[in-house]
């Protein structure tokens, strides 16, 4: 990934935070058949430091997680908040025209070699685990054991683990670094004119505080 120097994102706890925070990963591997991606949710476990590990799992029916066995380097390419920067926002669009589009993003791109877990017991704790991130909101979470156990056991078979110990961790943020700091309060308040969440959390980290 390009990183131009101002819009580089170090902070491990921030990279971490935006996995938690869009956990859903666009996974990418180059196997004998070419380039594959999936898109799986990842959990994050922050040990071992300084990186961590990320789990999850992929229907037993996507052939995908064979090409794993021998193990094999993988990305987890995880998307925070987007928006599209109109020029109109820049004040120097009146001054001298000289703007142009952009798209403002974050994004943190996760490296390792993905393991293969079969392991009946292993998976089980992993889905509770993912379970009870995922339902930790709803005011009446949902368990695995509110299922009935035969059926889970099911659910069980028809899926194969996956664990990605993260050997590098980048981020990029791209969100008008490189502006004035009026093309910033400019591009801030265009954001949260047009509405929406996401547009509110591009423009939150625009111009933090």
């Amino acid at each position: 990934m390009y990183i131009p120097k101002h819009f580089d994102e170090p902070r491990v706890e921030v990279l971490h935070e935006l996995i938690r925070s869009r956990p859903l990963s666009t996974l990418v591997a180059l196997t004998a058949h070419g380039l594959e991606a999936n898109h799986i949710p990842l959990l994050l476990d922050p040990r071992p430091t300084p990186f961590g590990t990320l789990r999850g799992h992929v229907a037993r029916g996507n052939p995908i997680w064979k090409e794993f066995n021998a193990g094999v380097d993988v990305i987890a390419v995880f998307s925070g908040p987007d928006a599209y920067i109109t020029p109109s926002w820049y004040p120097g669009k009146k001054v001298d025209g000289k703007v142009v589009p952009t798209w403002n993003y974050a994004v943190a791109h996760a490296k390792g070699t993905l393991h293969v877990h079969d392991d009946p017991v292993w998976l089980r704790a992993h889905l509770e685990q993912l379970v009870a991130t995922n339902e930790a909101s709803f005011p009446a979470p949902w368990k695995v054991s509110d299922a009935p156990d035969d059926f889970i056991m099911k659910m069980v078979a028809a899926v194969v683990g996956i664990e990605i110990p993260i050997r590098s961790l980048h981020g990029k943020w791209k969100m008008s670094q490189n502006r004035t700091q009026a093309d910033r309060e400019s591009v801030a308040n265009g954001l949260r004119a047009q509405g929406g969440e996401e547009k509110g959390d591009v423009a939150s980290l625009v111009l933090p505080g």
